[in-house]
C-alpha cells in the first residue's frame, strides 16, 4: 500500500483500540483501502457487508483470509434463504394474476377513481416490498405507498385498509418454502433473516455504503454491537436512495466519528466543485483533491460519459446522441426507458397501463392534463414533453439501437445509476433545473433564489464526483451564479416592492 493518510493511520490507531467507528469517506478517498488497512492490522475474524455484489467480490480479492467478504443478501440467503432456492427460481408472472390468486378479484372506488384489480394487486406486492426494507415486525398501514392522483389522507387511508389485509396474506404465503402463489424475491428471505434476530459470527463487522442502508440492515448491523466491534464506512453527502427505503445511519450511529477527505480520484480543482455541493448539502466533510491529478472544469466536446438527473433525461440524451451519429450505452440498459414508452403507448391507444407511476391514468390527455396543471404532476411534463415530440414508436426503436459500453462512444447514464463508478471526461445533463426564485431580492436589486434542496445537491455531488480528469458542468452551471454561504434567503433581504 502507499504511505498511509494522516486520517488512515488515525483510522488504523482507533480500530487497534477496539472502538466502533463511523467512517465517513469523502469520493474517491480510499475508502476501501483504508478498510484493508484495517483487517490486515489484526488477526481477529472479521465480516465485510456490502450491498453490490460486485464491491463485495472486489473487496474479497484485496482483504486478508480473515475476513469474510459477502454482500448482506448472500448472508441471509447462507443463513436462511437456501430453503427458498425453488420458489426463488419460480417462473415469472403479471401481478395482475398473483392478485387474482389472493382472492384480488374486483376493482375499488376511492373517491373519483377507479382502482382496478391490476392496480390492488400491484399495490399489495408493493407493500410487501416496503416493509421488507423496514425494520418493523409486522406489517402496517404505513407500509402501502401512496397513489399519485389519490390526493387526500382520507383516500390513501382507504386505499390502506383494502390493501393490508392482502398484503398480510401475500406475507404467509412466502413462509412456504416449497410451493406459492407469490413470486419470491430476494428482499423476502433478507426480511425473514433480519426477523430472526442473528448473531453474526465474527469478531468485527464493516458495514460498506452505510449511508444506503435500508433500516432491516441497519437493525442487524447494530445488534452486533455487544459481540462485535462495529465499523461503518461511507458518505453521507451520497445518500441518494431514500426512495427505495435507504437513509443515512451514519449520522447518530453511536461509535467514534472519523474522516477521509483527500481524493486519489482527482485533483484540487475538483475538490473545490464537490466542496460546493458539500456545503450545500450540510455534508459533515470537505474534500482535498490530490496535487499531481490535473483535473479541468471546462467544455467537453466528447464526453465519455454524460450523467443525466432522471431516466427521462437519460432517454432525451441518448435520443440526441444517435440523432448525431454516436454510438450510445446506457447504463444497465433500456428496461426502465422501454417501460415507460410502453406506458405511453397504451395511454396514447385508449388503454390502461400497469406502470405503477401511471395505473390511475385511463388516457394520454389525463396525464397531458395532469402533468400541465396540477401541481404533484410537474416532475411528468418533460416525459409528456418528449412523448409528444417523438411519439413512443420512436424512443423504443432508439433504445433497440442501444450498444455495450466496451464498444460505445459514450455512456449515458442517470447520476443514481453512475454511484460508484468514474470516467476520465464527464458532461452533466440539461436536466438539473437551478432553484426557483424567491420574491425576495438582494442588495443589488437581483432575485434571491430559493434554498437547494438536499436529495438535489446530494445527486449533484455524486454526479461531478464521477469525473477524473475532465469535467463539464452543463447542467449544474448554475452553481457559478447561486450565493455561497448560508443557504437560506438573508434576514437582511430586501422585500419586493
Amino acid at each position: 500500500m502507499p504511505t498511509p493518510t494522516d486520517e488512515q493511520t488515525e483510522a488504523a490507531d482507533a480500530f487497534r483500540a477496539g472502538h466502533h467507528l463511523v467512517l465517513q469517506a469523502g469520493a474517491g478517498t480510499g475508502k476501501t483501502s483504508t478498510l484493508d488497512m484495517l483487517a490486515a492490522g489484526t488477526t481477529r475474524r472479521g465480516r465485510y457487508l456490502a450491498f453490490n455484489k460486485d464491491i463485495a467480490r472486489d473487496a474479497a480479492s484485496r482483504f486478508p483470509r480473515t475476513v469474510l467478504c459477502k454482500t448482506a443478501h448472500a448472508t441471509a440467503y447462507a443463513a436462511l434463504g437456501h430453503r427458498y432456492t425453488h420458489r426463488l427460481n419460480s417462473p415469472r408472472q403479471p401481478a395482475w394474476k398473483t392478485g387474482q390468486d389472493l382472492g384480488i378479484t374486483r376493482a375499488l372506488r376511492i373517491g373519483d377513481h377507479e382502482i382496478s384489480h391490476r392496480t390492488l394487486s400491484h399495490t399489495v406486492l408493493r407493500t410487501v416490498t416496503r416493509y421488507c426494507y423496514s425494520a418493523d415486525r409486522t406489517l402496517a398501514h404505513r407500509h402501502v405507498p401512496h397513489l399519485r392522483g389519490l390526493g387526500t389522507p382520507a383516500e390513501n387511508a382507504q386505499l390502506a385498509a383494502e390493501v393490508l389485509p392482502f398484503a398480510v396474506k401475500a406475507w404467509a404465503d412466502l413462509q412456504a418454502p416449497e410451493h406459492g402463489v407469490v413470486r419470491f424475491e430476494h428482499d423476502h428471505y433478507l426480511k425473514m433473516w433480519a426477523l430472526t434476530e442473528p448473531k453474526i459470527d465474527a469478531d468485527f463487522v464493516f458495514l460498506d455504503e452505510a449511508q444506503d442502508t435500508n433500516p432491516v440492515l441497519e437493525q442487524v448491523f447494530a445488534a452486533q454491537r455487544d459481540h462485535a466491534q462495529l465499523v461503518m464506512v461511507g458518505d453521507s453527502a451520497q445518500a441518494i436512495y431514500g426512495w427505495r427505503g435507504a437513509h443515512d445511519v451514519m449520522t447518530g450511529f453511536d461509535a467514534t466519528p472519523l474522516t477521509l477527505t483527500r481524493s486519489f480520484r482527482f485533483g484540487p480543482r475538483l475538490a473545490e466543485q464537490a466542496n460546493r455541493w458539500l456545503e450545500l448539502a450540510d455534508a459533515p466533510i470537505r474534500l482535498t483533491g490530490t496535487n499531481t491529478i490535473p483535473t479541468e472544469v471546462g467544455t467537453i466536446a466528447c464526453p465519455d460519459a454524460v450523467l443525466c438527473r432522471t431516466n427521462i433525461g437519460a432517454m432525451s440524451e441518448v435520443m440526441n446522441l444517435l440523432a448525431a451519429g454516436h454510438r450510445v450505452a446506457l447504463t444497465r440498459g433500456g428496461h426502465t426507458l422501454s417501460a415507460l414508452a410502453l406506458a405511453a403507448r397504451n395511454l396514447k391507444e385508449g388503454r390502461r397501463t400497469s406502470h405503477p407511476e401511471l395505473v390511475l391514468f385511463t388516457s394520454w390527455g389525463e396525464l397531458q392534463d395532469y402533468a400541465t396543471h396540477d401541481p404533484a404532476g410537474g416532475d411528468l411534463q418533460p416525459f409528456v414533453d418528449l412523448i409528444d415530440t417523438h411519439g413512443p414508436d420512436a424512443i423504443l426503436a432508439a433504445v433497440d439501437e442501444l450498444t455495450d459500453e466496451k464498444h460505445a462512444d459514450v455512456t449515458v447514464s442517470t447520476a443514481h445509476k453512475a454511484k460508484g463508478r468514474e470516467w476520465a471526461a464527464v458532461k452533466i445533463s440539461d436536466d438539473f433545473p437551478p432553484p426557483k426564485d424567491t420574491d425576495q431580492y438582494d442588495a443589488q436589486g437581483r432575485p434571491i433564489p430559493e434554498p437547494v434542496n438536499d436529495s438535489d445537491a446530494r445527486l449533484a455531488y455524486v454526479a461531478v464526483t464521477r469525473a477524473r480528469r475532465h469535467l463539464d458542468l452543463g447542467g449544474l452551471s448554475w452553481i457559478d451564479g447561486y450565493p455561497s454561504g448560508d443557504r437560506s434567503p438573508s434576514p437582511s433581504a430586501v422585500s419586493p416592492t
